[in-house]
């Protein structure tokens, strides 16, 4: 039978793990935040990652089958990167033969692209995910003896038929998923009067 100090020191201890967890979140959240404006930082900082990840793959000469996994991870979250949030290939409520398509003329409603995956997400994802497989390269037991120029191989032939649908893709729906700058309007004369 349970007497009421041991249930009162079950819930004290379950609350003590439980508010050290919701900090240890509230941490990571603000960590977060504060670096999200940090586009260019944060991407420095993630590509010197997988240099280091790669330099570690070359210097031991093993876990390719880490590295096969994490450019497969990779080149996924990419393709999600480019593929807008609504795919218009399952639009069916287009009037044109040819499928929806972003607007073309003035007088079309303006839709932005939205992607599937947000950037700050892409960037989390590519970092974490090299963390992680840069810290399986310290597990024995994930450095499995493979002949790596077939993985290399295998991995640029699915890049490149990935890379060509996706092309395909967004040259059938008309769209880019790349803005570098902000649209320019021009502005109307003031000797230009309406009759």
């Amino acid at each position: 039978m349970m007497d009421g100090n041991d249930l009162s020191a079950e819930t004290s201890r379950k609350n003590i793990f439980s508010q050290a967890w919701t900090r240890i979140s509230q941490l990571y959240q603000s960590t977060l935040d504060r670096w999200t404006p940090h586009t260019k930082s944060r991407w420095v900082g993630s590509a010197l990652l997988v240099v280091i990840f790669i330099i570690r793959i070359f210097t031991k000469q093993g876990w390719y089958i880490v590295t096969y996994a994490l450019g497969i991870y990779h080149l996924n979250l990419f393709i999600a990167f480019l593929t807008p949030k609504i795919d218009p290939a399952m639009d069916f409520d287009g009037d044109d033969d040819n499928g929806p398509a972003l607007p073309t003329r003035a007088t079309e409603e303006f839709r932005p692209f939205i992607r599937r995956l947000p950037e700050f997400k892409f960037w989390l994802s590519v970092t974490k995910s090299t963390v992680i497989a840069f810290f399986c390269t310290f597990i024995e037991a994930f450095n499995i003896p493979v002949f790596w120029p077939i993985l290399v191989m295998y991995f640029i032939t699915l890049f490149c038929i990935t890379m060509k649908r996706q092309i395909k893709h967004m040259i059938k729906y008309r769209y880019l998923p790349f803005t570098h700058s902000k649209p320019k309007y021009k502005t109307v004369d003031s000797a230009v009067t309406v009759n």
